[in-house]
């Protein structure tokens, strides 16, 4: 789902070279090094997007209030493409992202706004607790949507080659925003790639999910807390959101502990899980039913440990990061009453930029798919090294270890 703020929150801080990018002459072209599809003058090709504009049924009226903003801006495409990525651990990120002052200002809203999350739990059954997170860690409850103006921002992405087809649509979509009249594009601000609200939606997602929660008859999730609870609502729904049934709690996993059963793609009834000497965090007992969920360790054997269930899926799908998305859970509990995680203790320390690519390689060179090797451990890298580490006679806690990675370029 989310292009920028959840890239910059999803376990990731992106810096760019503020400054380092300059402003565009009239008739901007994309860097030699890059070949585009949609090269040539900026001018022949905002031509021939609005052509296709009309041709979807936007208005001239909508693409003429937008005119002034359809231009292309190099600063937004050098942050795109000069993203430089350095990786935080799960309890750093989550450490810094859910401090007592942010889950204190979460419960506030839950209290400011109960009324209306009632409303949109009972209607999409979703509870305000998870709605509140996600509201807190994108945007600060609306103090923080970005500075960008969203039309500009698309406009330099979608003529940009790397991701142009998926911004052309986004920006389409951000046509259709103004003509359906939510928003007018002066007000239209946001992330440097175009994300809207206080829960950070692209243009397609605003125009699919954002509903009128206040009656006024515009979906603002800029201004509006209701449309931004029921429009969220609505988005986690679609993710296939189980109502009634949890997502994550906080679990005591023994040391004697089969690792190799710990993983979103191992799911055992709480039964089973009880027999194997799984309890709550406090030492109680975890429920003895046949609710199925997994053993999720995000860092490894010595770090905290959760039990997650099905609707832990809408995390994942909501932003594919492990890190982002188990704080986002964690932050949810937090607001529903839950204690602070246990931390752990001797946690090895995070790996390198260069040693997660080298571990990626190792990886695939061993036939394991790890996606793209760019330094980034995404959810396929999980089994590949909990598989290795199996076959090297490691505690298969699928996290990356210096060790691991030791042994790997050792031929081990």
């Amino acid at each position: 789902m989310r292009c920028a703020s959840a890239a910059l929150i999803a376990a990731t801080i992106l810096l760019s070279a503020a400054g380092a990018a300059h402003a565009a002459t009239a008739t901007p072209t994309p860097a030699p090094t890059a070949p585009c599809r949609t090269g040539g003058p900026f001018e022949r090709w905002l031509d021939q997007f609005k052509r296709e504009a009309l041709s979807q049924g936007i208005s001239q009226s909508a693409i003429a209030a937008a005119s002034p903003y359809l231009t292309y801006d190099a600063r937004i495409v050098g942050i795109d493409r000069g993203q430089r990525i350095f990786t935080q651990t799960f309890v750093e990120f989550s450490s810094r992202m859910v401090p007592a002052g942010r889950v204190s200002m979460g419960q506030a809203q839950l209290k400011k706004h109960a009324a209306v999350l009632a409303k949109a739990e009972q209607q999409y059954g979703v509870p305000g607790e998870v709605i509140a997170a996600f509201w807190g860690l994108e945007s600060d409850y609306g103090a923080n949507m970005g500075k960008d103006n969203s039309i500009r921002a698309i406009t330099s992405l979608a003529y940009d080659c790397r991701r142009a087809d998926m911004f052309r649509e986004h920006l389409f979509s951000a046509l259709k925003l103004i003509d359906r009249g939510d928003l007018r594009p002066e007000e239209m601000i946001g992330s440097w790639a175009g994300e809207l609200g206080q829960t950070q939606m692209m243009p397609t997602e605003y125009m699919k999910y954002a509903v009128d929660y206040d009656g006024d008859g515009h979906r603002n999730l800029l201004t509006s807390a209701a449309d931004v609870i029921g429009s969220t609502a609505n988005y986690i729904t679609t993710l296939g959101w189980k109502r009634g049934e949890p997502w994550l709690q906080e679990i005591r996993v023994p040391q004697n502990l089969p690792w190799e059963q710990a993983g979103l793609d191992v799911q055992h009834p709480r039964s089973q899980w009880v027999r194997l000497g799984v309890t709550l965090a406090n030492g109680q007992p975890l429920p003895n039913d046949a609710l199925k969920g997994s053993v999720l360790l995000p860092m490894g054997r010595f770090g905290p440990a959760f039990m997650v269930y099905d609707n832990f899926k809408a995390y994942l799908t909501w932003n594919n990061s492990l890190v982002y998305s188990t704080t986002a859970a964690y932050f949810a509990t937090r607001l529903a009453g839950a204690a602070a995680m246990q931390k752990g203790g001797n946690v090895p320390p995070a790996l390198s930029f260069e040693d997660t690519k080298a571990l990626q390689q190792a990886l695939a060179t061993r036939g394991y798919d790890v996606g793209r090797i760019d330094g980034i451990l995404g959810l396929k890298s999980r089994p590949a090294i909990r598989d290795v580490q199996m076959k090297l006679g490691l505690p298969a806690d699928s996290y990356p270890t210096h060790d691991l990675v030791s042994r790997l370029r050792a031929g081990r």
